[in-house]
């Protein structure tokens, strides 16, 4: 059974189904896509193209990581990291991030491999306490790391677990190390998720503000990026974010994946995905990202964007001009009337329609409402462009909020009220609402998950040395 599915089991059975795991069996890690991407390249250099808005970096000797005698580097609640721990980090920070450590980004490994170790080790730390109370497993076992071990394997060139630690092994990491992090990042995941899932709602107002908005920027330049998100207060100000930003761009140019990269060093919940934020239209990030994506052209990588509280690296993968035509579906109540109609009858058909305004709710019930009154005809107009609607039609769509009957209409065949029941850019490609459902459920659980993480820190008793 999967760790996922298991945990799921064991949680519905002792908490009332509170903590259920929603992780899918098929899917790997962050930590195993991204060293299954690099042992499968074998550390090959990705190219991005020679078109980049960052300097080129020099070529710098690879500076060996350090090799210390095993002391302690930090302590957690009386939890040690031994610095044996720290370099066996970087090293294993090094391949999955594909990455040549010099003297100048050494400082940065550390620190990174440090917060994570410190992290991981608040992690295990918290899920032990709430087995604890509730008499549940929620830590993997090592038979859930084998498996975790084993599909990261197939995914780097259909190994074995064996080959896997052999190539580890060659680069100077120690197995435990590896499987240390995997057992910490399923464990961390799983809580995450069948503890809070269950209980968070995206509402059916949240889903159609957010595709409102997408069809409303659909006219608009679209951007495909892949982003890497450095937060200042995670590493410890904006001007170790803005050097470290610096220098994984000099790495990524020199050769190291911009998936791995953001797998391993970026706050954003895209990180999860090697960074991939899909497609962007203009106000989705902050203004200095989007004043910079403006400039770009695809295939370049942008140099670091500072904003408020942290910096970004942009990868320009597409762009797309706007759709300039919007659509509009549409809905309708008439009353027949001849061109020749006279004042009275004109006035009638008005009071009629006038009656069905106030009965009428939305789309859905229009047809059933105006279908009570046998003079009246109602209907759905389907979907047209809004430049090739009659003037008197243009007009309404133009002024009517969506959702609502507008004033009437006269044409040659009668009194009109249309209903504009949907509105989208032509050619625009928007998510579904599922998959609007599906992102804006990831993003809540990654926000809880660092709420979480930084509530633990600020609580715990954490001795650097």
């Amino acid at each position: 059974m999967k760790f996922g599915q298991a945990l799921a089991s064991k949680a519905g059975q002792t908490l009332k189904g509170t903590t259920r795991l929603m992780k899918s069996a098929s899917s790997m890690t962050g930590l195993a896509m991204a060293a299954a991407a690099v042992l499968s390249l074998c550390l090959a250099p990705v190219a991005y193209g020679q078109d980049t808005l960052a300097p080129a970096a020099p070529t710098v000797p690879a500076a060996p990581l350090p090799t210390v005698s095993e002391s302690v580097a930090a302590i957690v609640n009386d939890d040690i990291v031994s610095t044996y721990d720290l370099v066996q980090r970087m090293r294993l920070l090094v391949l999955t991030a594909g990455i040549q450590p010099t003297q100048e980004n050494l400082p940065q490994l550390q620190r990174e491999a440090l917060r994570g170790l410190i992290e991981e080790r608040l992690e295990i730390q918290e899920l032990r306490r709430v087995e604890r109370e509730n008499k549940i497993e929620i830590v993997a076992s090592d038979a859930d790391v084998d498996e975790a071990v084993a599909d990261m394997a197939r995914g780097a060139n259909n190994m074995t677990a064996e080959q896997l630690m052999a190539q580890l092994r060659a680069a100077g990491i120690g197995p435990e190390t590896l499987r240390a992090q995997l057992r910490a990042e399923i464990s961390w995941q799983g809580y995450i998720s069948g503890r809070f899932r269950g209980r968070l709602r995206i509402g059916r107002d949240q889903i159609k503000a957010t595709l409102d908005r997408l069809a409303a920027q659909a006219s608009k330049p679209q951007y495909q990026i892949s982003e890497v998100y450095i937060e200042a207060g995670r590493v410890g100000g904006m001007q170790v974010a803005f050097q470290g930003a610096q220098s994984l761009i000099d790495q990524m140019q020199q050769g190291a994946p911009f998936p791995a990269v953001a797998r391993q060093f970026s706050s954003s919940p895209s990180a999860a995905n090697g960074g991939d934020a899909g497609w962007i239209g203009a106000g989705e990030m902050p203004i200095e990202v989007d004043t910079v994506l403006d400039q770009m052209r695809p295939g370049q990588l942008s140099p670091p964007i500072a904003t408020r509280d942290g910096v970004y690296i942009i990868y320009l993968r597409d762009k797309r001009a706007g759709s300039s035509v919007t659509m509009v579906t549409l809905k309708q109540i008439a009353v027949p009337l001849p061109e020749d109609a006279s004042a009275e009858q004109v006035q009638a058909a008005t009071a009629t329609l006038e009656g069905l305004r106030t009965q009428v709710t939305g789309c859905a019930d229009l047809e059933a409402k105006a279908g009570t009154d046998p003079s009246v005809l109602a209907g759905d107009l389907g979907e047209a462009e809004l430049t090739g609607l009659a003037e008197g039609f243009q007009q309404a769509v133009n002024t009517t909020p969506d959702g609502q009957l507008s004033q009437p209409i006269r044409t040659p065949l009668g009194l009109h009220l249309v209903m504009v029941c949907g509105r989208r850019a032509s050619g625009a490609q928007l998510p579904t609402p599922e998959q609007v459902e599906s992102r804006l459920m990831s993003v809540q659980l990654a926000n809880i998950s660092k709420r979480i993480l930084r509530d633990l820190r600020t609580s715990a008793t954490i001795e650097t040395r």
